[in-house]
């Protein structure tokens, strides 16, 4: 085996691998051998059958696979060894390399261009201005935190009238048909608010127990999941339906927000904790600056790394990297779609190596004991979004344990948990300019993007 490089400039260079005979030759005759032992051929018994036959069978497949496998085991060790940092992957060079008999050939050379990350240094010192945006809690923003609480605690209360069409009814369906005895659900059930057809959801309003209403219920709801629950069938039979039906309404339940008061301290907050409509409020400040403080820091984020990657300016072999992604993405994106999105990936590509050389810099790591919090801390948040707010903390290890198990995931939480230590790290070295903001100018910040 042999490598050598040439360098076309400082981040663009042709890799040459030389594969001799002796290099793969001892492979491929093992997992002959192998296959000899295993092989099943008319004529012959199990582990009988003659080598010359197995190799005329096998030999060419299984040394194009050895050839590929040295190719790629050879090239991951020369880059570590040399100590290359190679953007995208190595591409076989099209005009240099010549076509390969598999069949006469016992040598081998391959050409491969590659793309080099470009060399920098980051000096990073007070001179460097970033702002960090604190957000202004306004009236509007504590009465939708309020109503929001409210609604999570309110309930369903039973009427005699619909009133805004928001109301779950219950009641009698049955399809119309004009020659045949038609489906009939006894108990049906639907809520107004979620109803397509504004026609229709209006046909139901000032309607009172009692009454009926005929309507086209695929035109009312044109989600086949909603229409299997309602008429209580499996999905499949959905097409078989025809959408004609009545609806003689015998429940009307409204939904009502929970009343400000201590019932509701109580199961916000526990019991006792908190005691009076002012306290209330002070928590739910509490609450919200939390929330808000989250914003200011994924916006300090965002302007950190505008602000690197503008002031480093970052060369990139962008010729080999538009090629790279239209040959790895040939079937899924197109080449006006790559060059749509091109300068969205070279920010980000720029950004990665310069968050990469800060974590070099300052040493930072990610301890084990912090991922398993943040992926608690996520398994923690999803299952709030079902309201499972108690769950006890060693069924949350337990999830979030399942979630690190898996590669990819572990590997996105490890480099969000980094990014996070990079964006802490430059926020000490940087001048951080603290800026006060309403909460409508914070959002118009994102428009300018």
């Amino acid at each position: 085996m042999n490598i050598t490089r040439e360098h076309n400039d400082d981040l663009n260079a042709t890799v040459k691998l030389k594969i001799e005979q002796e290099d793969y030759q001892a492979k491929v005759d093992e997992i002959l051998s192998d296959y000899k032992k295993k092989v099943h051929l008319d004529g012959f018994r199990p582990g009988k059958v003659p080598m010359g036959l197995v190799r005329k069978m096998y030999y060419k497949p299984v040394l194009v696979e050895e050839v590929n496998k040295l190719i790629s085991e050879s090239l991951s060790k020369y880059f570590i060894e040399e100590k290359l940092r190679i953007l995208g992957e190595p591409m076989p060079s099209d005009q240099k390399m010549e076509d390969i008999n598999w069949d006469t050939q016992t040598e081998f050379e391959f050409i491969f261009d590659i793309a080099l990350a470009p060399e920098f240094e980051i000096e990073i010192t007070d001179k460097d201005k970033i702002p960090f945006y604190s957000i202004k809690i306004d009236k509007k923003m504590k009465d939708s935190y309020i109503e929001g609480y409210a609604r999570r605690h309110g309930s369903y209360k039973q009427v005699q009238q619909i009133n805004d069409g928001e109301e779950m009814v219950t009641g009698k369906m049955e399809q119309v048909l004009s020659d045949a005895q038609g489906m009939v659900v006894e108990k049906a059930n639907f809520s107004l608010g979620v109803m397509k057809d504004e026609n229709i959801k209006k046909s139901f309003l000032k309607k009172k127990i009692g009454d009926s209403i005929t309507f086209d219920l695929k035109k009312a709801f044109p989600n086949d999941t909603e229409i299997a629950g309602i008429l209580q069938i499996d999905k499949d039979r959905i097409n078989e339906i025809q959408p004609d039906f009545m609806f003689s309404i015998e429940e009307i339940s409204q939904f009502v927000n929970a009343d400000i008061n201590q019932e509701l301290f109580d199961q916000v907050f526990g019991k006792d904790v908190v005691k009076s409509t002012e306290a209330f409020e002070t928590e739910i400040e509490k609450d919200i600056r939390k929330n808000l403080d989250q914003e200011s820091e994924l916006r300090f984020a965002v302007d950190t790394k505008d602000h690197l990657v503008k002031k480093l300016k970052l060369r990139l072999p962008e010729e080999f990297l538009f090629n790279w992604l239209l040959k790895t993405n040939e079937g899924k994106y197109t080449k006006e779609e790559i060059e749509k999105d091109f300068d969205h990936f070279k920010t980000d590509l720029e950004w990665q190596l310069i968050k990469d050389e800060l974590v070099e810099k300052a040493s930072l790591q990610v301890e084990e004991s912090e991922i398993l919090a943040y992926a608690k801390e996520v398994t923690f948040r999803q299952f709030m979004q079902y309201g499972l707010t108690n769950l006890p903390d060693d069924q949350l290890e337990h999830y979030a344990k399942e979630i690190l198990n898996k590669k990819e995931e572990r590997q996105k939480l490890l480099d969000k948990l980094l990014e996070d230590k990079v964006i802490a790290h430059v926020k000490q070295m940087v001048k951080v300019e603290n800026k006060s903001i309403s909460a409508d100018d914070f959002n118009k910040l994102y428009e300018k993007k």
